[in-house]
């Protein structure tokens, strides 16, 4: 274990945010953890766990450790006539795992090809795209239990998963992710319930096509991170009762919307910052992005003051257009290492 101070984050967060860590030490193996967490506790610092920067918002400086995971490996520790049950690092690049996934005929993933970070992080935000969300395909996450000081596998059950919602995120600050398992189909179950990805897919009806498609609809809509630093889709998509959709379905029958449990309605964000005027607007440094209006990009040095404001003043008009709030997607630290909500 090898403790760096004053370590520059820019290279680690996909918004190339400047951020300075006062304690950094990179995990490459999950006894790692138990060290560095007794050197935190040493030293009464915070704990940071990043993984691949893709999903957080950073500050200029960060008295804290940050711990980056970068544990690897893809290991099948199951298998039968319908499943594979495979146990990924946390460290492994979520699109390599998944690119992995089907040339080796293991299906599921496939809708959730080319979405930025690690597999650790998969779990946290039950990430999710065209349909298909992670959770449905993950049947234990192993972590390092803070509150308990031992390592322990959570079945799926108990992580709790929802929209961009987990136990992982009710607690952040007790477990961190060192593996995750997954249970994948050994026969493709293609899941075409988005239009444009439909039609992309067409007639060729194979797990291989359908991961294509969506890669390159992906980059036809989201820009590259190395070229227009982002974290992907900066916002959720708002979940709304019917009778509040009703009422914004009168003035805008044209609004995209997906029917949900409970007789809730999910929104279309993008759609809603678009017709804001949002879609290619700057404000200084920070905007959202002209080919699609979710994505917020650091065109320029920006700061995380650049940032909130930018997306501040969109929550602000979405708002006043539609009497609906965004959630911002990406999580906020502040300058001691912690979670801070996005309203404070």
């Amino acid at each position: 274990m090898h403790v760096q101070q004053q370590v520059q984050l820019k290279h680690l967060n996909t918004l190339n945010l400047n951020a300075i860590a006062s304690h950094y030490i990179e995990i490459n193996d999950s006894n790692d953890v138990v060290d560095a967490l007794a050197f935190a506790e040493q030293k009464a610092l915070n704990v940071l766990v990043l993984s691949g920067g893709s999903n957080v918002l950073l500050p200029q400086h960060i008295h804290a450790l940050v711990l980056h995971l970068n544990i690897h490996g893809i290991d099948v520790i199951d298998e039968d006539e319908r499943n594979v049950t495979v146990q990924v690092g946390a460290g492994q690049v979520w699109h390599d795992f998944v690119l992995h996934s089907t040339k080796q005929n293991w299906f599921g993933l496939q809708n959730l090809a080319l979405i930025p970070g690690l597999v650790g992080a998969s779990p946290v935000q039950n990430i999710g795209a065209y349909g298909v969300e992670a959770g449905e395909f993950i049947e234990s996450v192993q972590v390092y239990d803070r509150e308990l000081k031992q390592f322990s596998s959570i079945g799926a059950a108990d992580c709790h998963f929802s929209y961009r919602h987990s136990i992982f995120k009710d607690h952040p600050n007790r477990y961190i992710i060192v593996a995750v398992t997954f249970k994948l189909l050994k026969q493709p179950d293609l899941k075409l319930n988005y239009g444009d990805l439909k039609q992309a897919v067409g007639d060729v009806l194979t797990a291989e096509n359908l991961q294509n498609q969506v890669i390159h609809i992906r980059q036809s809509k989201l820009p590259d991170p190395k070229e227009f630093p982002n974290v992907g889709s900066f916002f959720k998509n708002p979940i709304v009762t019917q009778s509040d959709f009703d009422k914004i379905a009168q003035q805008f029958p044209n609004i995209p919307h997906y029917p949900q449990p409970n007789s809730n309605v999910k929104v279309a964000a993008g759609w809603l910052i678009d017709q804001t005027g949002w879609k290619g607007k700057q404000l200084g440094s920070v905007g959202m992005f002209h080919k699609q209006a979710l994505v917020l990009v650091n065109y320029a040095d920006a700061t995380l003051n650049d940032v909130r404001n930018t997306y501040q003043a969109v929550q602000s008009d979405v708002k006043q257009k539609f009497s609906i709030r965004l959630e911002p997607e990406p999580v906020l630290y502040n300058e001691q290492g912690l979670i801070q909500a996005h309203g404070e």
